[in-house]
This record gives C-alpha cells, sequence and structure tokens, in this order.
C-alpha cells in the first residue's frame, strides 16, 4: 500500500497559517524533496485554489528564485486530487473527487504509485483523525506568529495518533524539519 504523507510548515507557538512567513531556500528545497518521492498530491478546495495556479504559472515562467522554480517544477510534474463539493473546475493533470473521503482515500492507498502528498490543514485533519496518514513532516520556523491557525484545532481523535520520530534536521534557515511515522 501507499504511504500518505502530511507536510507542513509552523511557528514555533504552532500556527500554520501560510502568511505568516515561510518561504526560505531551505524549506523551499525541504518540500522539493518531499514532492519527488510523490506521484500524487491531494488537497481540498481551499489549500488547492493557493496552489493552483499560483505554482503552475511559476513553473512556466520560472521567473521566482532557483529554489522555488524547482519546487514549482517538482509540483506541477505530480497529478492531483482535489476534494470537494463546491469546485466546478480543475487544472491540468487534476481530478475532483466528491465522494466519500475515507473510501477514496483507501482506494489511492491501493493502487501502485509512489507516496501520496497531502497538504493544507482541513482534509489532513480529517485524514489524520480517520487514520489514513502514514507520515507526518513538520517543519519547525524559529518565529511566533501571535495569531493565526493551529493545527488540529477541531479535530476530534477517535483514538489518539501516536508517533515515532525518525529523523530531525536543522535546516540553514534555523527551521527544525521533524519527520514521523505513524506507530
Amino acid at each position: 500500500m501507499r504511504n500518505v504523507v502530511y507536510g507542513i510548515n509552523l511557528t514555533a507557538d504552532g500556527c500554520c497559517d501560510h502568511t505568516k512567513g515561510n518561504g526560505t531556500e531551505d524549506v523551499h528545497e525541504y518540500f522539493t524533496n518531499l514532492f519527488k518521492d510523490a506521484d500524487l498530491v491531494v488537497y481540498g478546495r481551499k489549500t488547492y485554489e493557493l496552489m493552483v495556479p499560483y505554482w503552475p504559472e511559476r513553473a512556466k515562467s520560472l521567473s521566482e528564485s532557483v529554489s522555488e522554480n524547482e519546487f514549482a517544477k517538482a509540483f506541477d510534474a505530480i497529478d492531483k486530487v482535489v476534494f470537494s463539493t463546491t469546485l466546478v473546475a480543475a487544472g491540468e493533470k487534476t481530478t475532483i473527487f466528491r465522494g466519500n473521503l475515507a473510501e477514496e482515500m483507501t482506494k489511492l492507498k491501493r493502487l501502485p504509485g509512489k507516496k501520496i502528498s497531502v497538504g493544507g490543514v482541513n482534509l489532513p485533519s480529517q485524514l489524520i483523525a480517520l487514520g489514513l496518514v502514514d507520515e507526518f513532516h513538520f517543519v519547525i520556523h524559529p518565529t511566533f506568529a501571535g495569531e493565526g491557525r493551529r493545527l488540529m484545532d477541531d479535530t476530534k481523535f477517535l483514538k489518539q495518533p501516536e508517533l515515532k520520530l525518525v529523523e530531525s534536521k536543522v535546516l540553514v534557515s534555523g527551521a527544525i524539519a521533524l519527520h514521523y511515522v505513524k506507530q
């Protein structure tokens, strides 16, 4: 079965709001490498609309820094699934799923292929609560947001997930990348 991998940036006080700053070269490189191990990325509508068309346009123009361009190319190369009941149309290499999240993700996990990357907050929280996420990559940035959304704020777990740390890495920017697997 394919592994579902969740990666997210967090501030030292636990904020996961993308507007709070986290776009250093080393962080883009870290997430680019995660995408290289995946052949599918899964989002909810809100995160999908944050990522597309922004990153595919950057992949075409190559108008950003080297690390951002590499991230854009890696992101653009991956097939995408967006879970949404309201999204009418999606970009290239994207499929919209409107069915049962647990059933559809279980089917995706059973298909042959590389890892499945998931991003955002709402959809991954649901997948984690369902026990469908296998690996976690938390990049903790050396800053305090003081406000903003926190990870798993509204998540109710039937069983609290147990994680095992398999790798930690201090990035040049001072961010710490933590890689956990579900036990």
